[in-house]
């Protein structure tokens, strides 16, 4: 293709829509890679250490949308330090000193200060789309800089993320000439809202599809604004609480009859669950449904809702709702493709799932491909199940809330159970395991998994082997986290090649020591190899070679060491 014109190529690559396809026809030639750097617009990195931003600016200088991740996903369980780092304001003021036409920033597990959000509202004229997912830092005043300057902005989704609360004044901050939004979350807030400010924002943007409120909009305020935004198609509840022979419900009743085009359900942060036949004439039509935080929804209400939705494609649930609900879900939902259930709070005396709910979901649900399961128990039998009823898993993360638990008839290790999957699924690619588990499971995993590209396992493993059959058999694996596992030195350091093909790993709570990890680190030195310390180890001195490593973070990166690493990060 080299005799083509660059611009007939580079409309050939417009086609090309994965970055992993852009990055492997970048290194064809010299041309097709400077077709590449000036034609793409949208770029993932999923570790924001990775590389600096002058030298992704210098590669993409037409920049337009970036997605960035921050720190280590066992962020989210709590053994990552909150101020490790990931910030994210150098990016920020590295493409507005570039003139960098950024539209779309999507943030994952990253600090984000206010003044963060006001360069980044200042900066960017032509700024669309902000997404920020379990990221902290910021308050209401970042958003109302952002919600006053971005004249075009479309879309503000916040996931997850620790906000703040300064005011409930933020939303007032749109001007009245904002008409542009089609996706507004702020669910995650836990503050006041200033409701006539957010109806007459809904009342004047046509195009809005994804409305997502949180606990502080009453039942009242939302009959208003599905009056104003019948057109949703994506609907996440504030409070759901009301008399069912009040006028306001009926009111609700009769206003969601008429919006036809929701397909998408969440919310219900609080909820009456005798006030849920008020949704039932837009069940028919959902294709997803989020009950994840809404404990209050369980036995008859719940069952009673599920059977009114039999177009599911994805359900997010708590496992409250227990095998037999599981069983209901399985005969109704035929068509579900992800399912996830996640550990309640919810009093003692109601049901939770097991290995039958799966089970039952495996029969009912041949589609299914992504699965995420707290359970109480498992067994071998009916994972094997499982990998024969349901054989395109993409996505199979299974957590016993014992973690060590063994097969619950057998009292064997899972080690058949979890290789069936690895063995039956051919596209899995990532994997997530617990319960009892040998060095058994892990050469299964290096046997078959060959399109594995994320493993997460703890409490796992009988030896270095374990680890070994893993990283020697995997070639496609790009993120690996261990806790609490047996493995040292020697699986650390028999192939510290196999780690420049690899994003990162992760290890915590294993027989690692010091003198291992700066091993890794003086011989890959396109590796960072970062120790994390805390309380008593704040003590320790990263010279004594023989002192086991409580958290190890290891990553490749083009940047070199970061500059912004606190005391307690020893950078080897």
């Amino acid at each position: 293709m080299n005799y083509f014109p660059e611009e007939v190529v580079e409309h050939v690559f417009d086609f090309l829509r994965s970055h992993r396809d852009r990055n492997a026809v970048s290194l064809v030639c010299k041309s097709w890679y400077a077709v590449e750097r000036f034609s793409r617009e949208k770029v993932f990195i999923g570790n924001c250490y990775a590389i600096s931003p002058e030298r992704l600016i210098e590669r993409f200088p037409r920049l337009r949308s970036l997605t960035l991740k921050g720190k280590p996903h066992f962020a989210d369980f709590n053994l990552v330090p909150h101020d490790w780092g990931g910030i994210v304001y150098p990016w920020i003021e590295a493409m507005a000193k570039s003139r960098v036409n950024l539209e779309e920033l999507r943030l994952k597990r990253m600090v984000v200060s206010d003044e963060s959000l006001e360069l980044l509202s200042r900066a960017f004229v032509n700024f669309k789309s902000l997404v920020l997912v379990s990221c902290d830092g910021f308050t209401t005043d970042g958003l109302a800089a952002i919600a006053s300057n971005c004249r075009f902005l479309k879309e503000l989704d916040l996931q997850e993320d620790e906000v703040e609360d300064h005011s409930g004044q933020w939303l007032s901050c749109f001007p009245d000439s904002c008409t542009s939004l089609v996706s507004l979350n702020f669910s995650c807030l836990k503050g006041a809202v200033q409701l006539p400010a957010l109806e007459r924002l809904v009342a004047r943007c046509p195009n809005l599809r994804s409305l997502r409120l949180n606990h502080s909009v009453p039942i009242d305020a939302l009959q208003r604004i599905l009056a104003a935004a019948p057109q949703l198609v994506d609907l996440g509840t504030g409070a759901f609480v009301h008399d069912p022979d009040s006028d306001t419900y009926h009111k609700l009743e009769g206003t969601i009859r008429k919006c036809k085009s929701i397909r998408c359900l969440s919310g219900f942060l609080e909820v009456a669950p005798h006030s849920l036949c008020a949704i039932y004439s837009v069940c028919a039509n959902l294709t997803s449904l989020n009950l994840s935080y809404a404990p209050d929804i369980h036995g008859f209400e719940l069952i009673n809702l599920i059977r009114h939705c039999r177009k599911l494609q994805r359900l997010w649930i708590l496992d409250c709702i227990g095998d037999k609900g599981l069983d209901v879900v399985a005969s109704t939902c035929k068509e579900l493709q992800e399912l996830r259930v996640f550990p309640s709070d919810v009093a003692a005396g109601h049901a939770f799932v097991t290995e039958e709910g799966l089970v039952a979901i495996s029969f009912g649900c041949p589609k299914l491909h992504s699965l995420l399961y707290f359970c109480h128990q498992m067994t071998n039998a009916a994972l094997i199940t499982v990998a024969k009823n349901c054989p395109n898993f993409t996505r199979f993360r299974l957590c016993i809330l014992d973690p060590t638990k063994p097969d619950a008839v057998t009292n064997q290790p899972l080690d058949e159970g979890f290789g069936a999957i690895v063995q039956s699924c051919k596209g899995l690619r990532r994997l997530s395991m617990s319960g009892l588990l040998t060095d058994q499971v892990f050469l299964y995993i290096g046997m078959y998994a060959e399109q594995l590209e994320m493993l997460s396992v703890a409490f796992a493993g009988n030896s270095d082997n374990g680890m070994l059959y893993v990283l020697n058999g995997c070639k496609k694996l790009k993120k690996l986290e261990v806790r609490d596992s047996p493995f040292g030195d020697g699986a650390l350091l028999r192939d510290v090649s196999k780690y420049e093909t690899m994003r990162s790993l992760w290890m915590s709570s294993c027989q690692v020591t010091v003198g291992g990890c700066r091993t890794v680190a003086e011989t890959m030195r396109r590796l960072n190899v970062e120790i994390i310390n805390e309380g008593e180890q704040l003590e320790a001195s990263p010279d004594d070679d023989r002192q086991k490593v409580e958290r190890m973070y290891l990553y490749r990166t083009l940047a070199g060491p970061r500059r912004d690493a606190p005391g307690y990060v020893w950078t080897l």
